[in-house]
């Protein structure tokens, strides 16, 4: 009878160490996908906060649109301080932040020394419709003119970007004749002086929530390095 009152309780033991090895199980699995979702980042943990500022009509971006920190930029063509940042400051942030996909840069229209700035303007997006817009962008700044020289009218426009590889010169020059994006550059001026800009170059640096930093003049590299660092950290 001690054997028979003893044979369920072995049974039952048996049961228990069973139910602890499945339970210490599921425990382990349960710290193993905690331990992953922890370390791991995506686009759903960490969304980007939309801009406050309409660059729809502006450039189209330089980098990705994925990118945590957008660079908006309101310059003129004409001038010589937009100029300095293109050639010295622009190269190291595409280099260290656009190319690695960590911000993105968009130009918004501010033609504020003459004229002539609007035609220059009106010409990058004649130059987009043949997918040229930042090559155009860049070449206008590397052989820019003192300002309101004529450099940057209409005539001497066209010359100059003959220079532009791939650039059909006539169907650039029918394009800036017509005058069909003057307009649409005078509403990026506006959208430019209702979000603060003053002078050229003025700059809006936008973090990932959404924060805004201004930044005013062709600042250098470590300006701008500090600003984003500081957002992405």
């Amino acid at each position: 009878m001690g054997k028979n009152k003893q044979e369920p309780m072995k049974i039952k033991t048996k049961s228990n160490k069973t139910k602890f090895i499945i339970i210490g199980a599921i425990i382990v699995i349960a710290i193993g996908l905690s331990v992953i979702s922890t370390n791991t980042s995506t686009q759903e943990d960490n969304p980007i906060k939309p801009i406050s500022i309409d660059t729809t009509k502006g450039s189209p971006i330089l980098g990705s649109e994925l990118a945590q920190v957008t660079i908006i930029e309101f310059g003129d063509y004409q001038c010589p301080f937009c100029q300095k940042w293109n050639q010295n400051t622009k190269p190291l942030i595409e280099k260290n932040y656009i190319d690695t996909g960590k911000a993105k840069l968009i130009y918004v229209d501010f033609p504020i020394i003459g004229p002539d700035s609007i035609k220059a303007h009106a010409g990058s997006y004649c130059a987009n419709e043949q997918g040229l817009y930042w090559q155009y962008h860049d070449f206008v700044y590397a052989n820019q003119g003192h300002e309101n020289n004529g450099w940057a009218n209409a005539n001497n426009l066209k010359k100059l970007v003959a220079g532009i590889n791939g650039l059909d010169i006539d169907s650039f020059s029918k394009c800036i004749d017509s005058g069909k994006y003057e307009d649409r550059v005078k509403e990026n001026k506006n959208i430019a002086s209702k979000n603060g800009a003053r002078s050229t170059p003025s700059f809006i640096v936008i973090g990932p929530d959404g924060q805004e930093t201004p930044i005013t003049g062709a600042q250098p590299y470590s300006v701008f390095q500090k600003t984003i660092d500081e957002m992405l950290a």
